[in-house]
């Protein structure tokens, strides 16, 4: 049997939908974040690094959603819907698959950190907490992470999506790309585009409703 091992907002949506998109049979297991917003401490038990999502299929523990969404592709997509044949497009999946993770969250984490640092120090250095924080962010951070934004608007404006068709690319895609747009307020019609054109997929409809009834 298949188990989901899923962290209330997380990464683990991701690996919900793609079983959703194979529609098999699985289990989930849910994690609530203690108030510290950390994972709790029952995830070790499935993982040394108590993190989430892994994915426990009979004997084998995975983890990490590109890994887990490789795993589920060559293990249960027999008419290979969800991994480009062609070698252009595998290229581009291969490409997007890693750069989620490897480039653009990166910048994404280090923006939340460097906003919540001045709310977590003594009320004397706060002024100086928010200076410092605020010069990492307009001098480092944001003039990479808007490369990033105007990178995949562009792109989006001749993909529907990341690898020809639908693949599980653009369900990996899919995190980082949700928090753009919950940052960005619609300034960039075609990464909006792109969000709203996969909610429309049934599986992820499905996999939506089962992660709400949690």
């Amino acid at each position: 049997m298949i188990t989901l091992h899923h962290l209330e907002q997380s990464r683990s949506f991701r690996i919900l939908w793609a079983l959703e998109e194979l529609n098999l049979s699985y289990q989930i297991q849910f994690y609530r974040r203690l108030a510290t917003l950390a994972a709790p401490p029952e995830l070790k038990r499935v993982h040394p690094l108590g993190k989430a999502p892994v994915l426990t299929d009979g004997e084998e523990s995975i983890a990490e959603s590109a890994v887990i969404l490789e795993y589920l592709q060559e293990q249960y997509d027999a008419q290979q819907q969800f991994k480009p044949q062609d070698h252009a497009n595998k290229q581009q999946y291969r490409y997007w698959m890693h750069y989620a993770e490897g480039s653009l969250m990166p910048l994404l984490v280090m923006q939340l950190v460097m906003s919540n640092v001045p709310q977590h120090v003594p009320f004397l250095i706060k002024p100086v907490a928010k200076k410092i924080t605020a010069g990492v962010k307009a001098g480092f951070i944001q003039p990479r992470l808007k490369d990033h934004v105007q990178f995949l608007e562009s792109y989006l404006a001749t993909h529907d999506y990341f690898a020809g068709t639908f693949s599980f690319a653009d369900i990996q895609m899919s995190f980082p790309l949700q928090a753009l747009v919950s940052r960005t307020q619609g300034k960039y019609p075609h990464i909006q585009a792109f969000i709203q054109r996969i909610a429309e997929r049934p599986a992820f409809a499905r996999a939506k409703s089962k992660e709400q009834a949690l």
